[in-house]
């Protein structure tokens, strides 16, 4: 029996896009180098927005955006790799175990990419607005992490977008489509356990507004060292 589930409200379905997109050209400027590191400044500091957003959101959101309702217990995560492979594994609505780790561990990827970048140089002509704080040794050090660390995020990214193509094939379930629409079809009857978390109403509309001038201001804060 196929079902129709809204699952992924619009500040989500926003912050997916558009952190994919930024990813992208924080890559493709980094490569190009030169001037472009100066759009690569600028959407470092969008992302840090974004990541700010989607912590807060993780509390503050909709049913299934929120952290409490997709990060499981390491003994959840591991059953339900255990049972990956089988037609009749369990199928949720929102993130399952494996897909709700993945996302943690891109926001805090992400994450630490943004900070290390607040204290990196590139010893000719960019570096982030808190190098003439600390260290030479300490900036050059960060530097060396922000470069190790952005291959990290292009194993999780490559992990995300084979898992689905994988979700597509093996167990016929579109993510993209779930996550440009919000909603999700789901067969009842493909599953052992069918996950159906039945979520809340929705989140008035000022909240996630609320959330990004919240956000905006202290990235401004940050961004300009208002406050050091």
């Amino acid at each position: 029996m196929m079902k129709t589930i809204f699952v992924w409200d619009i500040p989500v379905r926003l912050f997916h896009w558009s952190l994919a997109t930024s990813i992208a050209m924080l890559f493709i400027t980094a490569q190009i180098g030169g001037n472009a590191m100066e759009w690569h400044k600028k959407i470092g500091y969008f992302v840090i927005g974004l990541i700010l957003f989607r912590v807060v959101w993780g509390f503050v959101g909709s049913y299934h955006a929120r952290f409490k309702n997709f990060v499981r217990t390491p003994t959840t995560v591991i059953a339900y790799a255990k049972n990956l492979f089988k037609k009749d594994s369990a199928h949720y609505v929102g993130h399952n175990p494996m897909g709700g780790l993945s996302v943690v561990a891109l926001i805090a990827s992400v994450g630490f990419q943004t900070a290390t970048g607040l204290f990196s140089n590139d010893d000719i002509m960019l570096e982030g607005p808190y190098v003439s704080m600390v260290s030479k040794a300490f900036s050059d050090q960060m530097t060396r992490l922000h470069q190790l660390n952005s291959n990290v995020i292009l194993i999780l990214v490559g992990l995300h977008l084979s898992a689905i193509v994988f979700y597509a094939m093996f167990k016929k379930e579109q993510l993209i489509e779930a996550m440009l629409t919000g909603k999700k079809e789901m067969d009842a009857s493909i599953g052992g356990q069918f996950k159906a978390e039945v979520p809340e109403k929705a989140r008035p509309a000022w909240l996630p507004w609320s959330v990004v001038v919240l956000v905006s201001g202290v990235v401004y804060a940050l961004v300009t060292r208002i406050f050091f």
